[in-house]
Order: structure tokens, then C-alpha cells, then sequence
């Protein structure tokens, strides 16, 4: 007889694993079925985006990208978590998930906050007074992947008639749709929440040997955790919008993974 893979899983781990795939399907089904973006209800939107509502910052968390970021998630969650929920307790072990998790939205979207707001302010002196040299300098600080495309449908033929009312009219329209496109990004992932947990398991067993897949050798977990960390960071301040990986949402995880182990620590009376 086989045996239930999931039997001797712990709860928590157990069910944010059955969880997260089943959003995962049931955004798939309903994206492909009813055209129906899920991501878009679910996932975590910036606070001043019209799509932004407050239980995003728990939702997002189970929700993911495609098949591949799930994966990757899960499996990591259930290697390192389910030593930890063995170890601290369920009660313990879900309260820091959803912990570094919250944690991990909110370190996002300060740091979405320092990178958007210095565009709003931008966009909202450009309209006040557009003209083609202006727009052709927030395009290009500000959203300079779509420099191209914005230049030959408005600024190159603006610039030969630059009295224009109608394309005045349209770099208005173009800075508000960039602007838009840029505050309705959204996140989603288990990641921060993940990096915590990874985080916690190196704290708790800095010794143990971990055996990396590229190069495969072994390195002690106290020392993967804090490459990765360092990576991470090196990553976040790098910038680079074409990953597509929320890097401080990572690191908010293990950030605020870190606080709360080491108030635990100190209150060592209280032990859920």
C-alpha cells in the first residue's frame, strides 16, 4: 500500500502547500476559462494604485506567478519549514510565516513608495505645464524602456510643431497611462515569506551542511543564508527592472523573520 505523501507533513506546512496550489489552479482556470485575472484582485498592488486593497497584503502571499515560481517556493517551504514547525510548534510556526510575510509586503512597498513617489510628483509638475522638452526628459528619466516607442508616436512629430494642441493632449494622456502601467504592478509570492523561513533555519542550525545543486557541494546553512542574503541586497540596489523580482520583499522577509526570532529569544517564558 502506498503511503499519503502529505500524511506525515506537518499541519501548517500541510496546508499552506494544499493552498497555494490550489489558487494556483484556480487562477489558471479562471484566467484561461473566463478571462478572469485573479492576480489582479489577489496579488499585492501599490497603495495608491486603484487596484490596491488592504487584505492584499495577506492574499499575495499564496498566490504565484507561474508554475516554475511556485515550484520553487513550495519546495524550498516544505524542505526548510517543516523542521521548523517540528521543532517550534504549529501555533509558533504560522504565526512567523504569516509574520515575515506581512513583513515582506511592507519593506516592498516602502521601497515602491522611495522609487514611485519621486515619479507621481514628476508627472503631476509635467501636466501642470507639458511641453516637448519636458516630456521628452520624463520619459527619459523616469520610464526610459519605453522611450522608443513613446518617441515616434508623440515627441519626434511634437518637436516639429511644438504648438500642437493635440499632442499636448496626448503627452498627457501618455505620462498618466505610464504612470498608471507602473503603479498596477503587482506582486505575489510566498517568496518573502520563504526567505524568512530560510532565514530561521540557518539561525537555528547554523551548522548543518546544505548541499548546493550549482556548483553541488556543501556549504553550512548559516553561510548560504547570509550569501543569499548579501545577494539579495547586492540585487535590490542593482535595480534591475527586467528580472522582475521583488528583491526587498525577499529581504523584509528575513528582516522582520530575524526581529521576531530574536524577541522570542528574549521572552523565552512564552513559548506558543
Amino acid at each position: 500500500m502506498n503511503q499519503n505523501p502529505l500524511a506525515n507533513m506537518p499541519p501548517v506546512v500541510k496546508n499552506i502547500l494544499i493552498i497555494c496550489v490550489l489558487a494556483f489552479m484556480g487562477t489558471w482556470v479562471m484566467d484561461k476559462q473566463l478571462g478572469f485575472d485573479v492576480s489582479q484582485m489577489l496579488g499585492l498592488s501599490y497603495f495608491s494604485s486603484d487596484n490596491f486593497e488592504p487584505y492584499q497584503f495577506v492574499t499575495h502571499i499564496f498566490m504565484h506567478a507561474d508554475f516554475t515560481h511556485l515550484l520553487f517556493n513550495m519546495f524550498a517551504f516544505w524542505m526548510f519549514g517543516r523542521i521548523l514547525e517540528q521543532v517550534w510548534g504549529s501555533k509558533r510556526f504560522f504565526i512567523y510565516f504569516i509574520v515575515t510575510g506581512l513583513g515582506a509586503a511592507i519593506l516592498h512597498t516602502f521601497v515602491q513608495w522611495i522609487e514611485f513617489a519621486p515619479i507621481q510628483k514628476a508627472v503631476q509638475l509635467y501636466i501642470q505645464n507639458p511641453n516637448v522638452n519636458d516630456f521628452e526628459a520624463l520619459v527619459t528619466d523616469h520610464f526610459p524602456r519605453y522611450y522608443s516607442q513613446v518617441y515616434m508616436k508623440n515627441i519626434k512629430l511634437w518637436s516639429e510643431d511644438p504648438n500642437n494642441t493635440l499632442y499636448i493632449q496626448q503627452s498627457i494622456e501618455f505620462a498618466n497611462d505610464l504612470l498608471n502601467f507602473k503603479l498596477s504592478t503587482v506582486t505575489v509570492g510566498a517568496s518573502g515569506a520563504v526567505f524568512g523561513v530560510l532565514l530561521a533555519f540557518g539561525m537555528l542550525f547554523p551548522n548543518t551542511e546544505l548541499m548546493l545543486l550549482f556548483p553541488p557541494i556543501p556549504i553550512k546553512a548559516k553561510y548560504f543564508v547570509i550569501g543569499y542574503g548579501a545577494l539579495e541586497l547586492y540585487l535590490g540596489f542593482a535595480n534591475n527592472a527586467d528580472d522582475n523580482v521583488a528583491h526587498f520583499a525577499h529581504l523584509g522577509g528575513m528582516l522582520f523573520g530575524f526581529i521576531l526570532i530574536k524577541l522570542w529569544q528574549k521572552d523565552k517564558k512564552r513559548f506558543y
